[in-house]
């Protein structure tokens, strides 16, 4: 049996990255997947659900802007549309622009709190609103990262926002642990993806990285998208309110002197 046989679930930013290898991993364990997209992202979208559903699976594109509570809304109203019914919303959306703190313009605070936290917390009200009027339990994971709790130079807003994530989690997993809904963390550390992709034109910065990584390696999207699918499974029927570091200990390196 698969293990989200009959399971539905939205992935936010899912035309690309982690958020991609979640909904094809999820489409093979049976659960029908809204593949959210912005921007340009559309054909990208399209592509991952055509990858689904050629491999037998159900799945749908739908444009949302995670930090407009309409779009929101309308993601999750058109899911619930398509396929019957929300169980599974997976907050993985996210954006970044590293500066120096003293020279950062408001306008990029604003945007990516706007989208890491505030579009994180849309979701998770959105989508548990839902699951709440079907009667039904229901699974909300968000994908956070280590610089929840690990602090990362020029990247002040990012670091704040991801900190947000993590009490935002805490406090709404006691909230609706009556109503059945479970909500955690997956917090990655370096993960190959295109985020990382500039890394291989600067092979000193790439050494450094591994250097600070106790396994050596970056981790692979599907590693984070099996700990997506265990949080999404009855497995983890008893698993609400924490944070999983999926980051080959990067979060644990110290200097040896």
């Amino acid at each position: 049996m698969q293990q989200l046989e009959n399971k539905v679930a939205i992935i936010t930013g899912g035309s690309s990255g982690i958020g991609r290898t979640i909904a094809l991993a999820f489409a093979r364990e049976g659960a029908a997947v809204t593949v959210n997209y912005v921007g340009d992202d559309q054909d990208e979208a399209e592509d991952a659900v055509k990858q689904i559903e050629d491999a037998g699976g159900k799945a749908v594109a739908v444009r949302a802007d995670v930090t407009s509570q309409e779009d929101v809304e309308d993601l999750v109203r058109k899911t619930v549309e398509e396929f019957g019914r929300l169980d599974i919303m997976v907050n993985n959306a996210g954006v970044e622009d590293q500066m120096p703190f003293l020279k950062m313009p408001l306008e990029v605070w604003n945007k990516v709190i706007a989208v890491n936290l505030t579009g994180t917390w849309l979701g998770c009200q959105v989508a548990a609103g839902r699951m709440v009027e079907g009667g039904e339990p229901g699974r909300i994971i968000n994908i956070s990262s280590i610089h929840e709790e690990r602090s990362m130079p020029n990247n002040s807003p990012y670091c704040a926002a991801k900190g947000g994530v993590r009490m935002l989690m805490r406090t709404i997993a006691v909230e609706l642990a009556p109503h059945g809904i479970t909500v955690n963390n997956i917090a990655p550390g370096a993960i190959e993806t295109p985020i990382n992709e500039n890394l291989e034109a600067h092979p000193d910065q790439k050494e450094k990285l591994l250097s600070e990584i106790p396994l050596g390696r970056m981790g692979k999207p599907e590693e984070v998208a099996d700990l997506a699918l265990y949080l999404a499974s009855d497995a983890s029927a008893y698993v609400t309110g924490s944070t999983f570091l999926i980051d080959g200990g990067l979060s644990r390196h110290t200097s040896r002197f």
